[in-house]
C-alpha cells in the first residue's frame, strides 16, 4: 500500500445531510449553473460520492430537448432499481429550456410521463446566461426554486 492509497476508507464514508448536490443527467445539463446560482454542491455526471461527503440530497437536472429527456428519464430509472449510493434522497427534477419558446408536443408528453414519477420544477430559456450576465430581473421559476432548495443549502458566513 503506498502513501497516497486510502485503501478501503472510501466505504466508511456517508453523504451528508447538509447542503444540496446538483446532477447533471449529461453533460451541459446546467448543474454548474444552478450550483453557482443557487448554492449547493456541482456534483457532475454522477451520483454524489459518500468519500467525499457529498451531500445526500439531490435534484437531477437536465436540458429539454429529447436527448436530455431520455437522460433525465435513464437517471429516475436507475435510482428506482437502486443503483444509487445508500442515503441519497431525490428532491426533484430541474428541467431547463434547451432554445426559446414553447416546447413541441411529443417533449411535453415526455415531461408529463417524468412528472409521474419525480416532482418536476421548469426552467425557461435565460438568453443572459448564455453570455455570462445576469438578467435585469431573474424568472419566477428560478426564484421558486431557490426557495425550495433554500433550506437545504449550505449558507456561507461573509468574512
Amino acid at each position: 500500500m503506498s502513501a497516497y492509497d486510502d485503501g478501503p476508507t472510501w466505504q466508511r464514508g456517508s453523504l451528508s445531510g447538509d447542503g444540496i448536490g446538483w446532477i447533471g443527467a449529461h453533460g451541459g445539463a446546467g448543474a454548474t449553473t444552478l450550483a453557482r446560482l443557487l448554492g449547493g454542491t456541482d456534483i457532475g455526471c454522477r451520483w454524489p460520492d459518500p468519500a467525499l461527503a457529498e451531500p445526500a440530497l439531490v435534484m437531477v437536472v437536465g436540458r429539454t430537448n429529447s436527448d436530455g429527456l431520455r437522460a433525465v428519464s435513464r437517471a429516475l430509472h436507475a435510482l428506482r432499481e437502486g443503483r444509487h449510493p445508500a442515503g441519497m434522497r431525490l428532491l426533484g427534477v430541474v428541467l431547463i429550456a434547451d432554445a426559446p419558446g414553447r416546447l413541441p408536443p411529443p417533449l411535453l408528453g415526455r415531461i408529463r410521463l417524468l412528472r409521474s414519477i419525480a416532482p418536476v420544477h421548469r426552467l425557461p430559456w435565460i438568453p443572459s446566461y448564455r453570455v455570462g450576465e445576469q438578467p435585469k430581473r431573474p424568472p419566477r421559476q428560478l426564484s421558486r426554486l431557490a426557495t425550495l432548495v433554500g433550506p437545504h443549502v449550505e449558507h456561507r458566513r461573509q468574512p
